[in-house]
């Protein structure tokens, strides 16, 4: 999991570093504050989604960029067996509690010039539901494979079991996390526009 973290806190301080921006200025576009940019860097945390979305938009990249290790023009086939035998990426989920998090497998790493980033997101238990919302460009499908999910979405409260799925613009402020004491298995696909 920290291999992980490391390698997309490389990406991207090797990205900025190529553009010549300094941490103030990604952190200016952002939203973030240095000492976050610093961290997630150094592989010490990794963001939720939305914060690393707007990473992505400051250095001016697709969010695939931070994750991908060779890219593909053809289509790209994610085996079941493969998928398991790699390491997944970990993402706080924006949990009071920090060790609280999501792992992300994901689906079309090699894919060149992808629009939309596929996921299966194992969600861990929550105990403690004080969550921050966020929100980006683009528009997110999940459909949940296993277990029960809450989507905090503006004033609105969705709760999916097993089947259920939803689409939604990613702009409103939301939170995906697991049904109060419920662990679950998602398939998420998140379009950002470029």
């Amino acid at each position: 999991m920290s291999s992980n973290n490391s390698f997309v806190g490389s990406k991207i301080k090797g990205i900025r570093e190529t553009k010549n921006l300094s941490l103030e200025e990604v952190s200016e576009s952002c939203g973030l504050t240095v000492e976050q940019i610093e961290a997630i860097e150094s592989g010490q945390t990794m963001p939720s989604l939305g914060p690393l979305i707007k990473i992505a938009r400051a250095l001016g990249v697709r969010l695939g960029t931070f994750m991908d290790d060779n890219d593909a023009l053809g289509p790209v086939v994610c085996r079941a067996k493969d998928r398991e035998a790699d390491s997944s990426i970990s993402f706080s989920n924006g949990a009071t509690d920090a060790r609280k998090h999501m792992e992300y497998h994901p689906l079309a790493q090699q894919k060149a010039g992808r629009h939309m980033e596929p996921f299966i997101i194992d969600i861990n238990p929550e105990k403690n539901h004080e969550f921050q919302l966020s929100a980006h460009e683009g528009e997110e499908f999940i459909y949940v494979m296993q277990g029960e999910i809450e989507i905090d979405y503006g004033k609105e409260t969705y709760t999916l079991s097993e089947g259920d799925s939803i689409f939604y613009d990613s702009i409103v402020k939301h939170h995906v996390h697991g049904a109060p004491g419920k662990s679950a298995k998602i398939l998420a696909v998140v379009y950002i526009p470029f």
